[in-house]
């Protein structure tokens, strides 16, 4: 923090804010110094990114009420009601959801509206908007940002064929890019990136604090919190619980501090997470021998032409009532196998369904053989943002099932609004959506709960093989034990067929009965859950090894 004789860049106090009746912060107060690094950590929900939302003045503020407190920046009051406003003041912002035009370049997306031109007398005359683009400059300037990061992405590369990771990276850069950036709020900026790209960005952090910049760092990867930041900043049902060195906290104390010991309703994860030493603990490898069950996937020589994810030929079985983890670097085709298998990109093979063929490429023949996806876009593919939670959760169950509806079929039938709110009420409380009701917009829920909205959605309909796409992205420990033990309890309850499609390793071993790992498009290896972690690297370093299993008796590609 500042001394007794200087302003802290930014200072909040007694800040607080209400969506819709319901309270998200309640008055919160802390400030941080030119070239520091605090946490701000807290499970979904707990207000997080509408602090951030405040403080980036985001027109949703402005637009549901503003909020309560002061806000100072070197020492004079600010009340930001636009992003220019606070991007003049110095301020960038990566948002948990990326905001890349997906047609543009990178060098195009990091200079968007600072784009560089070519003099002329033509635009001295007329204005710049007779100028042309420099190109050269731009591509210059664009790798210069990209290069502080320390990652190798050619600027001129389009941002759709990226993988998810580079679009990560792309988001910073384009913020670090400013020449007048002071102080720089990062919502989540690991979650879609593997473990080295992740360490790459922390090592770019340090480097970006010598110099001068805050950082303020969301993320519920506890071990980069101790890592990176000076100080954690904890918050628990919008109200501030801690604000101290990070030195004098341990992970399992913060995680402690965010779950809270209000909480009954998940008291066997409270209990994990004092014992453990380490929020790795709790995602510790616990398998489960199974007796030999039917297949109930098989996939032979699967393409998938998903840009960025690219599969070139993928051979697996998954087993009745298994979880099968699917693992890999990022861009190296493990989300387009199951984006693939449901019909959302070109694809090719064969892929069976207890036996039966699956018609590729059209997601409705998926649907209607009882398969139910989660994807990783859940604002572009798993939620329709602006209508209700109830009509998201039960929409794809009243459209292939023919549920939730009354009256005559084929002749006239309508919406059956109390099984549809009767429902999502049912989910909400399982799976401890924090919302205002089933008639809450699923757009104005946090990350983390519109993840769990799509898991409802998926579990509504009820289905014999369920595909999951990184099921706890951007979710908070507490609420990352309650999806996964959600997933096990499921599995074991109704005998279905899980494949789970995961950036974290850990994740993957501590659920899965058997994990797949994907390197250049290809199954590297499929290995035993519990087999050594070493192992699992060796296969994503690209040391492909023979599968042993004697039940598959197929060899990895």
């Amino acid at each position: 923090m500042s001394d007794n004789n200087t302003s802290p860049l930014l200072e909040l106090s007694h800040v607080g804010k209400e969506y819709y009746g319901n309270r998200v912060l309640s008055d919160i107060s802390f400030s941080i110094d030119s070239g520091e690094i605090i946490g701000l950590v807290g499970e979904n929900g707990a207000g997080k990114s509408t602090l951030l939302n405040i403080l980036f003045g985001m027109p949703v503020i402005a637009s549901t009420g503003g909020y309560e407190g002061s806000i100072h920046i070197d020492g004079k009051s600010v009340h930001f009601t636009s992003p220019n406003q606070a991007l003049a003041a110095g301020i960038g912002m990566v948002h948990q959801e990326f905001s890349l035009i997906p047609g543009f370049t990178a060098a195009e997306n990091i200079l968007l509206n600072r784009e560089v031109l070519n003099g002329s007398l033509m635009s001295y005359v007329f204005s710049e908007r007779v100028s042309t683009l420099d190109r050269e400059a731009m591509h210059n300037r664009a790798n210069a940002a990209i290069h502080t990061l320390g990652v190798n992405i050619n600027p001129d590369m389009v941002v759709s064929e990226m993988p998810v990771g580079y679009k990560q990276f792309i988001e910073i850069a384009r913020e670090i890019d400013r020449k007048n950036t002071r102080l720089l709020f990062l919502d989540e900026p690991t979650a879609v990136l593997t473990e080295t790209e992740a360490e790459i960005l922390l090592t770019a952090l340090k480097k970006l604090a010598k110099s001068g910049i805050a950082i303020v760092f969301i993320s519920h990867r506890l071990s980069e919190i101790k890592e990176l930041c000076s100080r954690v900043v904890v918050l628990r049902d919008g109200k501030l619980i801690t604000d101290q060195p990070s030195e004098e906290l341990t992970t399992r104390q913060i995680a402690s501090l965010m779950v809270g010991r209000q909480n009954t309703r998940r008291e066997e994860h409270r209990v994990i997470l004092e014992k453990a030493s380490d929020v790795n603990e709790v995602l510790s490898p616990q398998p489960e021998k199974k007796k030999k069950p039917k297949p109930a996937l098989r996939v032979e020589h699967l393409w998938v032409d998903m840009p960025g994810e690219t599969v070139r030929d993928v051979s697996f079985e998954v087993q009745k009532g298994e979880i099968f983890g699917i693992g890999g670097l990022a861009g190296h085709g493990k989300l387009g196998i199951p984006n693939g298998i449901m019909g959302l990109y070109p694809a090719g093979g064969k892929v069976r369904l207890f036996g039966k063929r699956l018609t590729l490429n059209r997601p409705r023949a998926a649907l209607s053989r009882k398969m139910a996806f989660v994807s990783e876009d859940r604002r572009g593919v798993g939620l329709l943002l602006d209508e209700p939670l109830d009509w998201n959760i039960t929409f794809t169950a009243m459209q292939m099932q023919g549920r939730f509806l009354i009256g005559i079929p084929y002749i006239f039938q309508m919406r059956n609004e109390l099984a549809m709110r009767s429902e999502a009420k049912k989910f909400i409380d399982s799976l401890e959506i924090k919302c205002t009701g089933p008639s809450q917009k699923a757009g104005e829920l946090s990350g983390g709960n519109q993840q769990k909205v799509c898991l409802a959605k998926a579990f509504v309909l009820r289905p014999n093989i369920l595909l999951i796409c990184e099921p706890t992205r951007g979710i908070d420990i507490g609420a990352k034990n309650l999806v996964l033990d959600t997933l096990k309890e499921y599995n074991k309850e109704n005998g279905t067929t899980i494949i789970i499609t995961s950036s974290e390793l850990e994740e993957l071993r501590s659920v899965c009965d058997r994990v797949a790992i994907v390197d250049e498009g290809r199954i590297a290896g499929i290995l035993p859950a519990s087999s050594p972690a070493e192992e699992f690297g060796m296969l994503m370093m690209g040391q492909n090894k023979k599968n042993n299993d004697d039940e598959e008796g197929e060899e990895s590609a």
